[in-house]
Parts: C-alpha cells; sequence; structure tokens
C-alpha cells in the first residue's frame, strides 16, 4: 500500500512538473508572439513605438517562479514576460499600452500616459489609500531613463528590514509580514555602466537588504558592444570584490545563461531564497540572452550585427533552446509544442484586434456627433465648403485619434467665427466638454487629488508659553522632529552626518540615541541612492524623511526626483504615490560650493514634488508637520544661516502647520509690493525700516512655497494696492524670480494693475565668490534691495524720489 501512494505520489510530482513546465512554454510562446505582433502594430501605424522584451522570455518565467505575494519588482521595459507570468498583464492589456489607451479599466498601468512595456501595480484605491500589499504581488511604476530603477529599488528592499527589526510595525501587516518581502530588479548589461548602478550595488552590500538584481546580458547596449561597456566585459567579473565571504558581507553574485532553463530555475530558487531568509543581497547575471528584434521599433538591428552573431543569436534563442530541452526530457512531444506556439499566436492576434476596437470605440463614438454637429452648422453658415471638407477628411480617417476630434472642431470655429448660431453653440459646448474630459484623462494626478493632500490640512498657529523660552532656532527643529518621531512609528530620518553627529547643524541632535539606528541612520555620500531608499520605503507605506546635505547637492539626485518621484502619481494616473519628504539646506552661505540657490532649475525640474521655502526654522517644522499629514512628496530647503539665530520654542510641537500655497504678509505696506523667500525674506525685512525713513511704505510677502505658489493670489490682491512690485531672491537671473513674476504677472493676472513696470532683483549669474566680499557683490545685498525699491519709486514719482545717481 505504501508502494502504491509512493508511485502514485510520484506520478503526481511528474504531472504537476510538466504542467508547470508547459505553462512556462506557453508563457514564453505568448510573449514572443506578443513581441512579433506589437512590432508589425507600430510598422503599420496604429502605435507610436514599440520595445520589447523578446529574447529574455526565460530567465523572466523562471524568476518569476519564486516571486511571492508581498514580494515588490522594480524592473525596466523588457519584462513583460515577467509580468505575464505573475498574472499581472494580459496581451490585452499590452495591447491597450502601445496603442495608448487612457482607459485605466483596459491599460491599469498608466492609463496610456506610458509607451509601452512600462508597468505598474495599481497601490492605491480610489480614495488614495494604500491597498493591502502583503495579499498581492506589486510592481513600482517603470521608467525608461537607464538604471533610473535601481535606486529605489534599495528603499523597496530596505523596507523589508525596516519591518523585520522594528518591534512598532510588527502589526503592519498590510505592508509586510515579518520583513519577508524580496525586492526583485531587472536592468540591461549595458545600463549597469550608470554610475547610479554602481552606487545601488555599494549601498546594498552595506545595508545588507533583501533584493535580486538580474542582468538581462544580450551584449549590446542599443548598437555598442559590452567591449565598450563594462571592464572585462562582464558585469559579475568586475563584482567580485563585492562577493560576501564567511567573514565579511557583501552581495552573493551568480551566472546563468539565458537559454538553460533548469539552471534558471536552480540559480533563482537559491538566489530568492538567500535573500529572503538572510537578508542578503544577490545579483544574478544572466548571460548569452538575444535580441532578436533588435532594441526597439526605432531602428534595424542587423545594421550593427554581425551574420555569425544573427546566426548565433537565432541558434541559442532560449524559445527554441526550451522547446529543444522540452523534447529532450520527454515532458512534451513536438505537435503539443507546436499546438501551444499555433494556440497563443492565434490568442494575441484576437486580443490584439479586440484591444484596437476597444481603443477606437469612445473616439469614434465622439466623431459621429461631431459629424452631426458640423452637418448642423453646415445647414446654417454660408462657409459651408469648408466645414464640409473638415467633415469629409474627419470621416474618410480609418484610425481616429481624440486630437484629430479636437483639430477639426476648433478648426470649424474658425469658419463661423463673429456670429452666434445654435449650431454654433452646440459645438462650442460640445468643444467645452471634450476638452474638460481630455484635461482630466491627460493631465490629472500631478499631485494628489485625495483627501489626504496636504493642500487639505488646516493651518494651525504656533502656541507659546506666557514667557517662551529663546533657543536656537536648530533646537525648535530638533525638539520638532523628536515630537514627530516619537507619534509616528512609521518615520524615518536618514542622510550624511544624521545619525551620530545629529546632522552637520545639530537639527537631529541626541534623535538617534534615543530612537535608535533603524529610525535615525547615517548614510555614505551618496545622494542618488539616499532619495531612492526614501522613495523605495515611501511605496511600501513608509514615512521616511531623506536629508541631502545641501542644496547644491540635489543635482546629484535631481535625476530621480525629476524622472521618477515627481512623476510617479502622474505616470500611473493616481495608481501609486510616494509621499517623501527630502530635508535640505541653502542660501546665504559663502564661496562658490555650499552655496547655490538654484530654485528655479529645481522649481521647472520637479513638477509633482511641493517645494517648501521657510525663511526660519519655526516654519520649517511647521511645513514637516503639514508635510506628514498629507501624502504628496516634497522638499524642504531650510535657510542656513537660522540654525543659530534665536527663535520662540513653540508650546505645541508637533502639532502646528504651515499650509502649503498660501504666501504670509510680513509687513503691510502701500506703496511697493516686495515678494520674497527663504533667508532673501529675512534680509528683505531687515531693509524696511530704511525704506520707511524715505516715506517708503513696502508690503513684504514670503511667499513660503514655490511649489505650489501662491493659490488664494494673496499677492495679486497686494498688487491691486500698491501698484507696484519687486521679485527678490538670490537664484540666477530668470530664475526663481522669473517663475514668481510670471504667476503673478502672467498668469494671476498682475499686468493689469500695474502703474511702474514689475521689476527682479537677483544674483549674479554664477556662483558667489568666497567671503563676505564675495557674497556682497555676487548676491542682492541691502543697499540693492534699497535702491532696487527707490527705483520703482522715482519711475512713478521722481519729484519726491529723485535719481540716486
Amino acid at each position: 500500500m505504501a508502494n502504491s501512494e509512493a508511485v502514485a505520489s510520484k506520478k503526481k510530482d511528474t504531472r504537476n512538473r510538466v504542467e508547470k513546465v508547459l505553462q512556462d512554454y506557453r508563457y514564453v510562446r505568448l510573449s514572443r508572439a506578443v513581441s512579433l505582433i506589437g512590432r508589425r502594430e507600430v510598422l503599420t501605424g496604429k502605435a507610436k513605438f514599440g520595445i520589447f522584451g523578446d529574447g529574455k522570455e526565460l530567465p523572466q518565467v523562471a524568476m518569476a517562479r519564486f516571486f511571492q505575494e508581498g514580494d515588490f519588482r522594480s524592473g525596466y521595459y523588457r519584462d513583460q514576460t515577467f509580468m505575464m507570468a505573475i498574472g499581472h498583464l494580459t496581451p490585452q492589456q499590452f495591447f491597450s499600452q502601445l496603442y495608448a489607451h487612457p482607459d485605466i479599466d483596459e491599460e491599469p498601468f498608466s492609463g496610456g500616459r506610458q509607451m509601452n512595456a512600462h508597468f505598474a501595480s495599481r497601490l492605491l484605491d480610489e480614495e488614495g489609500d494604500f491597498k493591502p500589499q502583503t495579499v498581492m504581488k506589486n510592481s513600482a511604476a517603470d521608467l525608461s531613463p537607464t538604471a533610473a530603477q535601481v535606486t529605489r529599488l534599495l528603499g523597496l528592499a530596505q523596507a523589508s528590514k525596516i519591518y523585520r527589526e522594528s518591534e512598532a510595525l510588527q502589526n503592519k501587516t498590510e505592508f509586510s509580514i515579518e520583513g519577508n518581502e524580496v525586492a526583485f530588479g531587472t536592468i540591461g548589461d549595458a545600463s549597469t555602466s550608470e554610475g547610479v548602478f554602481w552606487e545601488t550595488v555599494n549601498a546594498a552590500g552595506v545595508l545588507q537588504v533583501p533584493l535580486v538584481l538580474s542582468v538581462w546580458d544580450d551584449g549590446y547596449g542599443i548598437s555598442v558592444t559590452k567591449k565598450y561597456q563594462t571592464t572585462k566585459e562582464s558585469i559579475s567579473k568586475v563584482l567580485r570584490g563585492f562577493q560576501r565571504t564567511k567573514k565579511e558581507p557583501g552581495l552573493e553574485i551568480f551566472t546563468v545563461k539565458a537559454w538553460d532553463y533548469p539552471a534558471l530555475l536552480e540559480t533563482y530558487s537559491e538566489a530568492v531564497a538567500i535573500a529572503r531568509e538572510e537578508h542578503v543581497p544577490v545579483l544574478v547575471h544572466v548571460e548569452e540572452a538575444t535580441q532578436p528584434q533588435g532594441h526597439s521599433t526605432s531602428g534595424s538591428h542587423e545594421r550593427y550585427k554581425s551574420d555569425e552573431r544573427l546566426e548565433w543569436e537565432e541558434e541559442y534563442c532560449c524559445c527554441k533552446k526550451f522547446r529543444e530541452w522540452i523534447l529532450e526530457e520527454g515532458l512534451a512531444d513536438a505537435e503539443t509544442l507546436d499546438g501551444i506556439e499555433k494556440e497563443t499566436m492565434n490568442e494575441v492576434r484576437r486580443v490584439k484586434e479586440i484591444a484596437w476596437k476597444a481603443f477606437q470605440a469612445p473616439i469614434k463614438e465622439k466623431r459621429e456627433t461631431l459629424v452631426f454637429l458640423l452637418n448642423e452648422m453646415i445647414r446654417e453658415h454660408e462657409s459651408a465648403d469648408s466645414l464640409k471638407t473638415l467633415k469629409h477628411q474627419l470621416q474618410r480617417k480609418p484610425a481616429v485619434f481624440r486630437r484629430d476630434l479636437m483639430q477639426a472642431a476648433r478648426k470649424a470655429l474658425r469658419y463661423v467665427r463673429g456670429g452666434q448660431t445654435n449650431s454654433r453653440s452646440a459645438l462650442m459646448e460640445w468643444l467645452r466638454e471634450n476638452d474638460e474630459e481630455n484635461q482630466k484623462t491627460f493631465n490629472s494626478h500631478l499631485i494628489s487629488e485625495s483627501d489626504y493632500s496636504p493642500l487639505n490640512v488646516d493651518p494651525v498657529e504656533p502656541e507659546y508659553s506666557g514667557q517662551p523660552e529663546m533657543v536656537d532656532g536648530r533646537v525648535v527643529l530638533r525638539d520638532n522632529f523628536d515630537a514627530l518621531l516619537n507619534q509616528i512609528p512609521e518615520l524615518l530620518i536618514f542622510g550624511e552626518d544624521v545619525g551620530k553627529l545629529g546632522d552637520v547643524n545639530l537639527g537631529l541632535e541626541g534623535l538617534q540615541s534615543k530612537y535608535g539606528e533603524l529610525r535615525v541612520s547615517d548614510t555614505g555620500i551618496r545622494e542618488a541612492t539616499i532619495l531612492g531608499q526614501g522613495i523605495g520605503m515611501a511605496l511600501r507605506g513608509l514615512r521616511p524623511i531623506a536629508e541631502v546635505q545641501y542644496v547644491d547637492y540635489i543635482l546629484y539626485c535631481l535625476q530621480g526626483m525629476s524622472d521618477d518621484l515627481a512623476s510617479l502619481r502622474y505616470r500611473t494616473a493616481g495608481g501609486q504615490a510616494a509621499p517623501l519628504i527630502i530635508r535640505t539646506r541653502g542660501h546665504r552661505l559663502e564661496g562658490i560650493w555650499h552655496s547655490g540657490s538654484p530654485m528655479g532649475m529645481i522649481i521647472h525640474a520637479i513638477r509633482g514634488i511641493h517645494v517648501c521655502v521657510p525663511r526660519n526654522l519655526t516654519q520649517a517644522a511647521g511645513f514637516y508637520n503639514t508635510l506628514l499629514r498629507g501624502d504628496d512628496p516634497a522638499l524642504v530647503v531650510e535657510p542656513l544661516n537660522a540654525y543659530r539665530l534665536k527663535e520662540k520654542l513653540p508650546s505645541n510641537l508637533g502639532e502646528f502647520t504651515v499650509p502649503l500655497g498660501l504666501p504670509e504678509i510680513i509687513h503691510p505696506g502701500t506703496d511697493v509690493t516686495i515678494v520674497s523667500y527663504g533667508s532673501t525674506c529675512n534680509l528683505v525685512e531687515s531693509v524696511l525700516p530704511q525704506l520707511d525713513e524715505f516715506g517708503i511704505s513696502a508690503e513684504l510677502i514670503d511667499v513660503r512655497t514655490l511649489l505650489p505658489f501662491d493659490l488664494n493670489r494673496v499677492i495679486l490682491e497686494s498688487l491691486k494696492k500698491t501698484n507696484r512690485i519687486l521679485f527678490v531672491d538670490e537664484d540666477v537671473p530668470g530664475g526663481a524670480t522669473g517663475f514668481m513674476m510670471q504667476q503673478v504677472i502672467d498668469q494671476h493676472g498682475g499686468y493689469h494693475f500695474l502703474d511702474s513696470p514689475a521689476k527682479c532683483l537677483s544674483a549674479a549669474p554664477h556662483r558667489p565668490a568666497f567671503a563676505s566680499d564675495g557674497d556682497y557683490f555676487s548676491k542682492p545685498n541691502a543697499e540693492d534691495i534699497f535702491e532696487a525699491v527707490y527705483e520703482i519709486m522715482s519711475e512713478s514719482n521722481p519729484a519726491k524720489y529723485p535719481p540716486l545717481r
């Protein structure tokens, strides 16, 4: 009896093995069919561009075998097979994205906003709450810039370490089950040449976090062979110095062939177990991958690959090798495999047509309505010939896009301008409704639209005792951080010199010893991955504050801020959010380095991230309190010269808030409005008594946040009163002052209320020179501010304010 049970069990295991192998083969062939047919859809004009994962199918199905609920992927645009194998991508969804279908029910990854093969899980529900991550398989939103995905991989993995080691977070089972989740990363071999790859690998080895980073090595970076990409032409050889030993921690490194199915399964089984159980980072170098259709639809790989290489790629195609192995092992016969290949190709052809029809149907329905309106207009207007031509051109289009409809409607209005008829009114109403719909479809979710938006946080004023203690500004900040760390167990603060020292200005003094190295921690000098840590941890329900020591150093992580963090909510159509706070300091420091104020560059690069520029550290503390009650990312630039200036210590630390987008009138006035922020605002305030001495009543306004900017148009109301305005900061000419002027004068309509030209006063167009003289002659000084205001007044009333020189 026991023997028969054993035989039955063995037969069952064999059946299960065969079923899994054939399921993997089906995914491999399904994905290859998607790539082949997808390329044709681009070349026939139905899609703008295509990029595919052909040649990487087999390692991806092997990797997917070990991807569990709660795990996270941070990959790139070759991972379509993996996404299919984990059940997060159907061929129909792939084509919906290829066509840029803006319906998230059809294309849930980005709502048509990203090019194809850029995937994302919908981590947020419709109310903006995180969905339980431990009951689903998760994918961070893909992005195209090479290697950009690896920095946040570090944070996704570090979150598991935080959840495993923090007693206070053991009940957060919607985000982690004892820190057992692994972060899976993928990258092309050529992209390992990028600096952020090396920065991430180094940081992962230091932090010892559970990530498995797979390198798909097909020998090329577009047309450039790895001979010109990587020393020794092998990333795994170069990284051997990172290999862990019995005495020293580091990475575990595996190499495996992309066409060797059993070896791939064995490799990923061991690699993932090491990461999951030991929290050790692992790199899997997948060699001898191929790229049968080249890099993308924008070029042909036959132009740069030799005939010998093309023959080798055909012979070592992972699909072909997988088929050969199945036949050799006797797991299926040729007829069965032929049937799978035919079935998958037919399925892809079928769902491609379904996806295209689903994409076209709502547009064609709108076209019918528009054609009806144009017919009505033709009957009512003399310019019928032009309208008829427009209508016929629209009707003849075999494939129609939303822009075609809007172009036709807007052009039609040109031909019937000047009069008001029923048909013209109807077309204008159609245009208005569709414009609103299209704006929502393509321009929504730059920032949070949920009830948790920091814009919805009510302002709470600082409270003071009868005789408040006067302390250094950094003490206000430190004690406020203390209160926040006590209130919010998910809060983490990390960065260069943050931990043991308590930051270079002691704004975190003593907090590491109080809350532990897990919550207040030092990092290496590696700004890009400090940012990546924050993005990844924020995606997993933590509330990180990532410190970048000086605002100048933002340049090192600006790419990640701009391409990933700022666009995350937008490019997922509200499906993901990472409420990371980036803490830095700047302004009014002397010398070329550590002294920049590149605010114009920053605000134009990171739309989607709030930018707070407090003038003192009580204001800075209030911003942190506000932001931690919200669900958006933000940058807070603390004023560098405020840490030793005395401020009153509030009694409601951790509670008072500063609203975003609401300027503060520091000093009322009637003659001229002066707009500034940060330390320069304090300098302007020191000049006000001098202006008053000359009979000039200046209204000083601190914008407080550059993004968002003056939501209630406080500055415009001031301008209506004074009719004169000066914008002052220490950015380069045309930087943030130019931005503020455009907002007030152009967008808010301040032009109509000017009696004198609006003026900007900014720094010189270079980094400030060293020492006090360098600061004086490089940036706006008190005399510059006085004279700029005086000249505005002199222009309007030279008799009362004769020229100074």
